[in-house]
């Protein structure tokens, strides 16, 4: 089968259906990388045009391949203690100032591979270490939850760690093709990953959190879907708790039910 082509009226749909279901604004300069994401999945069920996959998608027949397109399209870029001052700040300013006893949950919102998760969960068992803590942690695409499940990672991808959590919670893979970095045991088994849209009402069933990182994905949704997304999160968030963004992102417009802490750190009202 040649290549296929999208038209500007074939990727319209697109835009909608990923905007739809994920709230992801997809611009018009990413014709080209939807058509290398997803021209393999043509190939695979045998279609000629990306109008013929559309409908396919649209039929609703096929929720599994639905997800496959989500999970093709959306992005995924993370490392171990990226932006490292709010691992910073939530060591010093949110961990350090707990009672003795009580419980601490963190829920990393836009999880990706699970390098955000683990790097709380290290900075939490250092600083916590006789305490009852949880890290909860979500993406929308099953395959990169599939991935931070496993917490295994090439050993190239471990800049960022302290030297000290390396060896306290790092297990070293090598031989037989293998050269890998293994969260280990003592750090996986604080960490639960579900899938969670964002964009959609959120159970209460996941419980309430000391604070929620959503960091590195508003800059994919539009001002409305902004704002939907935060009062989406806030319910989830005990009073007193903290919301941290990105640091190119702000909720300036968004929210007015949290205060600003300093720049992409917020708090809601005791």
């Amino acid at each position: 089968m040649n290549q296929a082509t999208i038209t500007d009226q074939e990727f319209a749909l697109f835009q909608r259906l990923i905007y739809k279901i994920a709230g992801i604004n997809l611009a018009d300069s990413k014709k080209v990388l939807l058509v290398g994401r997803l021209q393999k999945r043509l190939r695979e069920r045998q279609l000629d045009s990306f109008g013929d996959y559309y409908r396919l998608l649209d039929s609703g027949r096929h929720p599994d391949e639905l997800q496959t397109m989500v999970d093709l399209l959306t992005t995924n870029e993370t490392y171990f203690f990226r932006e490292p001052r709010h691992f910073d700040f939530l060591r010093d300013e949110v961990l350090a100032t707990r009672r003795p006893g009580e419980r601490f949950r963190i829920w990393s919102a836009a999880s990706s591979s699970g390098e955000e998760a683990y790097s709380m969960a290290m900075v939490i068992a250092e600083s916590l270490p006789h305490a009852s803590w949880e890290v909860f942690a979500s993406d929308i695409s099953t395959r990169v939850l599939a991935a931070a499940r496993e917490g295994r990672y090439p050993r190239n991808r471990n800049e960022g760690i302290p030297a000290a959590c390396m060896r306290k919670y790092c297990l070293q893979e090598s031989g037989a093709g293998s050269d890998s970095l293994l969260i280990a045991p003592v750090i996986r088994q604080k960490v639960r990953f579900a899938q969670v849209n964002l964009t959609q009402s959120i159970s209460p069933g996941i419980g309430s959190f000391d604070v929620i990182f959503l960091r590195n994905v508003l800059i994919y949704f539009d001002s409305e879907t902004k704002r939907k997304v935060v009062a989406n999160l806030l319910p989830r968030l005990l009073p007193g708790g903290y919301l941290v963004v990105g640091h190119s992102e702000s909720l300036n417009g968004i929210s007015d039910r949290l205060s600003a802490v300093r720049p992409t750190i917020y708090r809601k009202p005791e």
